[in-house]
């Protein structure tokens, strides 16, 4: 019989107890991923963190390589200074006048500045690398600990996802039969509830006069509508969906027997 036949043929009492069930089994949810705290967040915001170590290290790197391709280029410069400081120097010897001797000194002067210059700009260079170098050095050794960090909070993270972890793939694969046999708009109905309440219950049974969570009493002639089965009743006040206690405690005994099974 095709699932959507299922869904028609559903009584209210057995939507309303699907949706219990499946409320029953989110809430379960609920619980195994609380008790990892804050430890997922945790996990993420050092992973970021690393990366964004990584990526700074690694800026440091492409700024030294690019110092040291400056030096290089100094190094070039110095290197034509000179060659051409001893072209000129040798040219003095057949200069024919001292108009052509002071042309040539001057030449010589200006290369000889351009090498002092080139020479300065090497050891700022240098001191620029040094400094960079112990800042990545640090920056490498804060990695090295935040890295150790993260795999100690992985560890801590994996060992209660694991101890967890048959229990929790169970209760998806319920969440997931139980949701099918709804129809989309009531499944989507308990989805919205369930998001826009901080506790997740989408539907409650009724205890004490009052729906489980509320201070709100609720009539006499509405607690007799419940207990019947015969529609789907919200809470006015939290727009919870609302089952009478007998039905809850039903569901709660068969899904209890259903997890120790």
């Amino acid at each position: 019989m095709a699932k959507k036949d299922q869904q028609k043929e559903m009584s209210v009492e057995e939507k309303l107890r699907a949706l219990y069930d499946l409320q029953l089994i989110d809430s379960r949810l609920d619980e195994l991923k609380n008790t990892r705290g804050e430890l997922p967040l945790e996990v993420e915001d050092l992973s970021d963190d690393v990366a964004q170590m990584e990526t700074r290290i690694q800026k440091i790197d492409d700024e030294i390589k690019e110092l040291e391709g400056e030096i290089k280029l100094k190094k070039e410069a110095i290197k034509n200074s000179e060659a051409l400081i001893k072209k000129y120097t040798k040219q003095q010897d057949n200069v024919r006048n001292n108009r052509e001797f002071d042309s040539l000194s001057k030449e010589v002067e200006y290369q000889e500045l351009e090498i002092q210059l080139s020479e300065k700009r090497i050891k700022e260079f240098n001191s620029k690398i040094d400094h960079k170098r112990q800042v990545q050095e640090e920056a490498g050794a804060k990695l090295e600990s935040m890295k150790t960090h993260l795999e100690h909070k992985k560890s801590e993270l994996d060992a209660i996802v694991k101890e967890t972890e048959k229990e929790e793939e169970f209760l998806v694969k319920k969440s997931d039969e139980f949701s099918g046999v709804l129809d989309e708009r009531l499944f989507k109905a308990y989805q919205r509830i369930r998001s826009s309440v901080k506790n997740g219950l989408a539907v409650v049974p009724v205890h004490r006069d009052a729906s489980v969570g509320s201070f709100f009493t609720i009539p006499p002639q509405r607690q007799m509508d419940i207990a019947q089965r015969k529609k789907i009743i919200s809470d006015e006040h939290s727009g919870r969906i609302l089952v009478d206690g007998q039905l809850a405690e039903e569901e709660r005994e068969k899904i209890e027997a259903m997890l120790k099974g």
